[in-house]
C-alpha cells in the first residue's frame, strides 16, 4: 500500500434473509484488520442556478491493490466505528509502482 494507512477496516459483503422474510445486510465481516486510508475531502464548486460558490464534501478511501473489495461492499472504520458503502472503485495508473485502489465512499447512518 502506497498511501499511509490512517485506520484499519472491516469489509462486509452480501445479505441474508430473516425468518420474517426481510433482507438484511450481512453482519459477519468478510475481512477484518485491513489497513486503509479514509479521508474526507473538500472541493469548491459553483451552484449552476445561483452562480454562488459551494463547498462539496466527499469521502475517499485507499486500500492495497490486491485487496478483495467490490462496489456495494460495506466497510467499517475500526477506529471510529463508522460504516461506509463503497460507491465506486478506481484504479490509479503509475509507470513506477502498483497503485492503491481508490474507493469512493458514502457514509451510512
Amino acid at each position: 500500500m502506497m498511501a499511509i494507512p490512517t485506520t484499519t477496516i472491516s469489509i462486509y459483503r452480501g445479505t441474508y434473509t430473516t425468518p420474517a422474510g426481510d433482507v438484511q445486510d450481512s453482519t459477519t465481516p468478510l475481512y477484518t484488520g485491513v489497513p486503509a486510508s479514509i479521508m474526507e475531502r473538500n472541493r469548491l464548486g459553483i451552484d449552476s442556478t445561483t452562480q454562488t460558490p459551494i463547498q462539496i464534501r466527499f469521502i475517499v478511501g485507499r486500500v492495497a491493490s490486491d485487496q478483495d473489495i467490490q462496489v456495494n461492499d460495506r466497510v467499517q472504520d475500526e477506529t471510529t466505528g463508522l460504516y461506509y458503502a463503497v460507491a465506486d472503485i478506481g484504479n490509479l495508473s503509475s509507470p513506477v509502482h502498483i497503485p492503491d485502489l481508490r474507493l469512493d465512499l458514502k457514509r451510512l447512518t
